[in-house]
Order: C-alpha cells, then sequence, then structure tokens
C-alpha cells in the first residue's frame, strides 16, 4: 500500500517534473531532444546503482568479455534508455516518417487474414514505436502493460501513447480479462516478452534458463492464430527499421505443457538473435534471470 503523503505530495511532485522534462524535450527538435537525452543518460546512467544489475547481466550472457566492453556496452544502454525518453513526445512524428519496414507483407497479411493475432518484441531500441507503425497500417494493437506506481505518471505516458490508437490494459485480472475479450472479437495483440515473470516456465535465454512468461504460447494455441515477431532496431539517432517476420510455427503435439515450451524457446532463441546483433540497445537494467542479487 502507497502511503498518503507518497499519494498527495511526491505523486504530484513525480507527475509535474516528467511534464515538464517532457515538455522541454517536445520544444526540440526530434534530433536534438533524442542526442540530448541520450548524452545527459549516458553520463548519469553507468554510475547509477542499477547499472550493476547489467554489468553481472552482460558477463552472464558474453562469458569472456572484458571489463573495457562492458562499460561501453553499459553507457550504450543508458544512451538508448535516455533516447527513448527524449523521443516520447515525438513518437508519432518518428513513427511517420522515420521507420524503415521491412516484411510489411506479413503485418498485412495478418491485419486481413480475419483472425486475431500475436506481434511480439523486446525491449529493444524504441519499443514503443510498434503500436504507432501498426496503426498506420490499420492494424491497431491491443498491450499489456505494467502500470506505472504512480498513477498520475501513468497518465502522463498514457497521454503520449494516446496517438498509436492502441488499446492498453494493464497486469493484473482485468488485464488478462481485456486480452481474452480482445482475441475473441479478434483483435492482435502486441506483447514484450522478455522480462522475468518469477512464476513463468523456465525456457534458455543466453544458454542460462529464465523464468519466462507462458502467456504468448498458451493464447496461440488456444485461438489458433498467428504469432508474428516484430524486430525494432535503431539505425542511427532517431532512425529505425521495424522487421515483421513470417508466423512461427506453432507446436501441436497434444501435450499442452510441451507446446508451450517449444514456442517460447523459438521465442526467446530470435530474442537472443536480435540482444547479440545490438547488445547495446536492449534493457540490460533489468534481473531478468534467476538468482541475480
Amino acid at each position: 500500500m502507497r502511503s498518503p503523503i507518497r499519494r498527495l505530495l511526491f505523486d504530484p511532485i513525480e507527475a509535474g517534473l516528467l511534464i515538464a522534462i517532457f515538455g522541454f524535450f517536445k520544444l526540440l527538435p526530434i534530433d536534438w531532444a533524442s542526442g540530448l537525452a541520450g548524452w545527459i543518460a549516458a553520463e548519469i546512467g553507468p554510475m547509477l546503482r542499477v547499472s550493476h544489475v547489467a554489468r553481472r547481466n552482460l558477463a552472464l550472457a558474453f562469458p569472456g568479455i572484458d571489463r573495457a566492453e562492458i562499460e561501453r556496452l553499459v553507457r550504450g544502454v543508458w544512451n538508448n534508455l535516455g533516447r527513448v525518453a527524449g523521443e516520447y513526445p515525438h513518437l508519432a512524428a518518428i513513427a511517420r516518417s522515420r521507420v524503415e519496414l521491412v516484411g510489411l507483407e506479413h503485418a498485412i497479411a495478418a491485419r486481413e487474414d480475419g483472425k486475431p493475432g500475436i506481434f511480439f518484441a523486446g525491449h529493444l531500441a524504441n519499443w514503443e514505436l510498434l503500436p504507432m507503425v501498426a496503426a498506420g497500417l490499420g492494424l491497431p494493437l491491443t498491450l499489456v502493460y505494467r502500470a506505472a506506481n504512480n498513477p498520475l505518471v501513468d497518465r502522463v505516458i498514457a497521454k503520449l501513447r494516446q496517438a498509436g490508437n492502441a488499446v492498453f490494459l494493464p497486469k493484473g485480472a482485468a488485464g488478462a480479462r481485456g486480452t481474452l475479450a480482445a482475441m475473441r472479437r479478434g483483435a492482435h495483440l502486441a506483447m514484450l516478452v522478455d522480462q522475468k515473470m518469477n512464476d513463468g516456465i523456465a525456457v534458455a535465454f543466453f544458454g542460462h534458463p529464465a523464468m519466462t512468461a507462458p502467456a504468448l504460447a498458451q493464447l496461440a494455441n488456444r485461438f489458433d492464430c498467428p504469432v508474428l515477431p516484430a524486430r525494432m532496431e535503431r539505425l542511427h539517432g532517431a532512425y529505425f527499421r521495424l522487421t515483421v517476420l513470417p508466423p512461427l510455427p506453432l507446436a501441436h503435439n497434444g501435450e499442452r505443457g510441451a507446446d508451450t515450451a517449444a514456442v517460447m524457446t523459438e521465442v526467446n532463441r530470435l530474442l537472443e538473435d536480435w540482444i547479440r546483433a545490438r547488445p547495446s540497445q536492449w534493457l540490460w537494467l533489468h534481473k531478468r534471470w534467476p538468482g541475480l542479487k
């Protein structure tokens, strides 16, 4: 439970600061906003305690990596995260003119097949762009997300996401019910599936067991719908490439647990490939593996 002091005093201050920051970056041209926010984060972030998580993650994922390379990547992680923050007020403009599309035919096929569908991605490059790009293709998405602890902050961020015409459902029982209802209506989900879920299933990720949310595979098998990988890359500055890959083959071996594990193993393999290709663009600050302190 959050204290009344926190709700009445600190929540409004926190939200006000965020509004001021986003307002400042909105006044700047896109490249300036992205570059300045990235530079500030890269200067400050590596000194923060949470960066030790990134360093341990990197050492675990890339055995033998030297300290200098770890520090270079940590700085890059913060630069990318800062850029995401600076780009928030410009998401709609970036989605319209700064995202190269590859595999458009797969997205169009999903839009036209008369079935629900699932797009999955990771916290790579600027992951907030996916629903806005999809909306431009006439493919509105439904997303389940973790709401900010501060409800006022959550509203500020939600307002910036509105340009994508997406439906955002908070995690929890209500979000689960909303997800099922959306799938029954033939909606298309977008899921970020690269974070730890404590009560998930253990699936290999960078050669180590990682607790992985099985919902993607469970929903795909329940609704017999396509699962499309959606890879977002930052090419340079505030320019991006979104690659939509063909639907994954779904396992139908008659044993639900094994089928789910097979799908999530392929999902983690693809995510790992994308991260290895551009390691500084992933959110290494998250405690992805069990036992990481």
